[in-house]
């Protein structure tokens, strides 16, 4: 049987994958081991979601699951996941639910799960929660119930941790906001707002249906049209959930997670914050972002693509900064996952305290043109051991020199090889993308 937790939590179609009769064994679960691995108190949990429509019913089970388990729920309604993350330190919780499907479309759902201190659940704790679902376990009654207390003032909790961690005010710069109908549609406006910007809201009215339609950081067509009509200095586009951003120049260029990145490492790495002189991207960032870390003297480390593989890198070395092309950015000295706000608020006040704008900002890095084909295939095993897939890559990568990149990397969902190559023209990236692929094709 296949696991349930995938990279980043439970994920199905909501009501029929994701059901509240799973939601609810899910949190008692939860709630049963962490008890069992501290008996010294009762367990409290933290519990958030962003404002898609079957997160009401999802959040009602995970609620009866954790009090039916005897946990105490302290409920901090529609936040952005960094936002639960977070709470679940300041109010010295022992797990935090955040049911939420990220950038995916309403009528998915998921529920991430974060352990004390607001960091993700150990893989190990997670196969005891997944293994403890079918357990017929004994419920507490009488004062042995959980109670659910909601946390008026989480907002501005969660706002002040952010304002805190905002080095420069933002006084003297207008920003046009994606909030893509989702979990920061209140939060990124009010903070960015307290920070000192000029706030023009955008897609910051969710119905519970429309969060991530047409917007968002995967959609950021609009804003980027918004801030050139606005006279804007800078756009920011979240995802449902905020725990991503990317941003948009005053021109209505793109400026991507590996652009943003590239800003902060620098500023981390004048004030002596980048630890070790050292970011952690992922496989899939962009070859100039490798370059243009190189010319600073910062190296990157390469992890797989998730964020969870990033944090991993973060606390194995004990790094500054990481994250991935995608806008999920993390700062693990203010932040236990990726912030999407305080990813915007650390670049504004970069833009504030340089007098530079976003353009010459993220001049500093050269995205190389980045083509990236899916190959459906039979067997992913027999396009890894292919030695005619190696020998193409080989003379692909000969052909390109230091000036591209070739990756080939197998889903982890679906039968597809992904075929990724970089060059220094979109045409030659394409014309070996498509080389690749025939002959990925053929072997399979």
């Amino acid at each position: 049987m296949a696991r349930l937790f995938g990279t980043d939590g439970v994920r199905g179609l909501a009501n029929a994958e994701l059901t509240p009769e799973l939601a609810m064994a899910l949190a008692a679960s939860a709630a049963r081991v962490l008890a069992a691995h501290d008996r010294s108190h009762r367990p409290v949990a933290v519990v958030g979601r962003d404002p898609r429509a079957s997160g009401e019913m999802l959040e009602a089970a995970v609620v009866a699951g954790l009090t039916s388990a005897g946990a105490d729920v302290r409920r901090v309604g529609v936040l952005p996941t960094p936002a639960v993350a977070y709470l679940v330190g300041a109010l010295g919780a022992d797990l935090g639910v955040m049911i939420s499907a990220s950038h995916n479309p309403m009528p998915d759902n998921g529920i991430k799960l974060f352990a004390a201190g607001g960091h993700k659940l150990p893989d190990g704790i997670e196969d005891e929660i997944e293994a403890g679902l079918s357990a017929d376990a004994v419920r507490p009654t009488g004062a042995g119930v959980g109670r659910v207390t909601d946390v008026e003032d989480a907002l501005d909790r969660y706002a002040t941790h952010l304002l805190d961690a905002t080095p420069h005010p933002l006084a003297g710069l207008k920003v046009v906001v994606d909030c893509a109908n989702g979990a920061a549609f209140a939060a990124a406006p009010e903070v960015y707002r307290r920070a000192g910007a000029e706030v023009v809201a955008l897609y910051a009215d969710p119905d519970g249906i429309n969060i991530n339609q047409h917007c968002g950081s995967n959609h950021p067509e609009k804003l980027r049209e918004a801030v050139v009509a606005h006279g804007a200095d800078l756009g920011i586009a979240h995802d449902g959930d905020a725990d991503r951003c990317v941003a948009v120049d005053s021109a209505g260029e793109l400026v991507d997670g590996d652009q943003i990145m590239a800003v902060l490492a620098l500023a981390l790495a004048e004030t002596g914050e980048l630890t070790k002189d050292t970011l952690v991207a992922t496989v899939m960032s962009n070859l100039g972002l490798h370059l243009a870390m190189k010319a600073h003297g910062i190296t990157v480390v390469t992890a797989a693509v998730g964020d969870r593989y990033v944090l991993e890198e973060l606390r194995a070395g004990g790094f500054a900064l990481g994250g991935e092309q995608s806008g999920h950015v993390v700062l693990p000295a203010h932040a236990t996952t990726g912030d999407g706000l305080l990813t915007a608020l650390r670049l504004m006040s970069r833009m504030a305290e340089t007098g530079k704008s976003l353009a010459d900002l993220a001049a500093v890095m050269n995205r190389l043109p980045q083509v990236l084909v899916n190959v459906p295939v039979a067997d992913k095993a027999a396009v890894a051991d292919s030695s005619e897939v190696r020998t193409a890559v080989g003379e692909v990568e000969a052909e390109l020199g230091e000036e591209g990149r070739v990756l080939l990397r197998p889903s982890g969902t679906e039968q597809l090889v992904r075929v990724m190559v970089e060059a220094p023209a979109q045409s030659t990236a394409q014309a070996a993308a498509d080389r690749l692929a025939g002959v990925v094709s053929a072997v399979s």
